[in-house]
């Protein structure tokens, strides 16, 4: 079903690239020519300015299609990784937290070697800047 809505949809993009090319500007253009056609210039401006507005809507209503498609059976999901409807364990006992290797515990070990004063050298030093 996608494909089939992906295939038409690049079929309408292509055919009112074409149609907005052919269309007359106000400079010119690529429709710019000689008055020998089928229709008079009014006319195939109407033609042109329909086709490019029937072709506008098709391709809105495609693109609002394919997106909605697209997310037709996505499930909401957490931004902490686990599932949403996830409660308490099977157990019935919380989990409890780890007690070594979080951010916190290794920001605190860190803040605490800083605090400590530093061994005298035992030679001399290069300079350091803070």
């Amino acid at each position: 079903m996608q494909t089939v809505v992906i295939v038409i949809h690049l079929m309408i993009v292509a055919v009112m690239i074409g149609a907005v090319l052919l269309q007359k500007s106000e400079g010119g253009g690529l429709g710019m020519g000689g008055g020998a056609g089928f229709m008079s210039s009014r006319g195939t401006a109407n033609l042109l300015s329909r086709t490019t507005a029937i072709l506008a809507a098709g391709f809105f209503l495609t693109s609002l299609f394919l997106s909605w498609y697209a997310g037709y059976n996505r499930a909401p999901s957490s931004i902490i990784g686990t599932p949403a409807s996830q409660g308490q364990p099977a157990g019935g006992s919380p989990i409890a937290p780890p007690t070594s290797g979080g951010i916190l515990d290794s920001l605190k070990k860190a803040d605490e070697q800083q605090q400590q004063p530093a061994p005298a050298p035992s030679g001399p030093q290069v300079p350091r800047s803070q």
